[in-house]
């Protein structure tokens, strides 16, 4: 990664994380068009096609970014010193950017009106408390494995969010930027605008925790 200049890494975060977002709300769509009505297979197929994009993303651009698509995972790197502030603005600002684009991609293909405002409830208690329980272990996964198996960051990522998208009450959203773009979005993978800010709050204080968590298991005995 740090062979690659920083608009390189930009561009690298800002195309992954569009093409992320189109897989996440273009399988949604295709699922709910195919599933006549059953959630639950709407649901599954979001599920795959999401988990196996992650694994192939992960793959292409790692080298390049470090494939975060994620602010929480460019703050967790924050945190722990190996991204500059300054990058993680743009980081973040450029996932952002790019889930946006991933939105309107998604719904060009599918002839949908380019930008949607959600009217997709998700709140509550155990919502919330599903996206802290995601994003924690998003970040446990991404730490832990990076530590003891670097090369399979990928598959346990992918693997992680498709067991997510199914034991957590949210769905494991466990990403801001992704979050945002599937507010402009009415259809399966939407969420209301309104309940973006509980979303957000409970994926940086899952992420935050996570990122402490690991760092104190991980501390060499001295």
């Amino acid at each position: 990664m740090k062979d690659f200049n920083l608009k390189r890494r930009l561009f690298s975060e800002w195309i992954g994380t569009a093409l992320l977002v189109a897989v996440v709300i273009g399988s949604g769509i295709m699922g709910e068009n195919l599933a006549d009505g059953n959630d639950a297979i709407a649901l599954l197929a979001n599920t795959l096609a999401t988990g196996a994009a992650l694994v192939v993303l992960i793959l292409i651009f790692g080298q390049i970014s470090g494939a975060h698509f994620n602010p929480v995972v460019s703050l967790s790197l924050a945190l722990q010193g190996g991204l500059r502030w300054r990058e993680f603005f743009f980081y973040t600002l450029v996932q952002i950017l790019g889930g946006l684009a991933g939105t309107v991609l998604a719904h060009s293909m599918f002839d949908l009106p380019l930008i949607q405002i959600s009217t997709h409830v998700r709140t509550g208690a155990g919502i919330w408390i599903g996206e802290i329980i995601a994003s924690c272990g998003l970040l446990m996964t991404i730490i832990g494995v990076h530590k003891n198996h670097p090369q399979a960051v990928p598959y346990a990522v992918g693997l992680f969010i498709t067991a997510g998208y199914w034991f957590t009450s949210s769905t494991s959203f466990a990403n801001p930027a992704v979050t945002m773009a599937r507010a402009f979005s009415d259809t399966f993978a939407g969420i209301r605008p309104g309940d973006i800010g509980g979303f957000i709050m409970a994926q940086i204080l899952g992420a935050a925790g996570a990122t402490f968590l690991m760092r104190w298991l991980y501390k060499p005995n001295i």
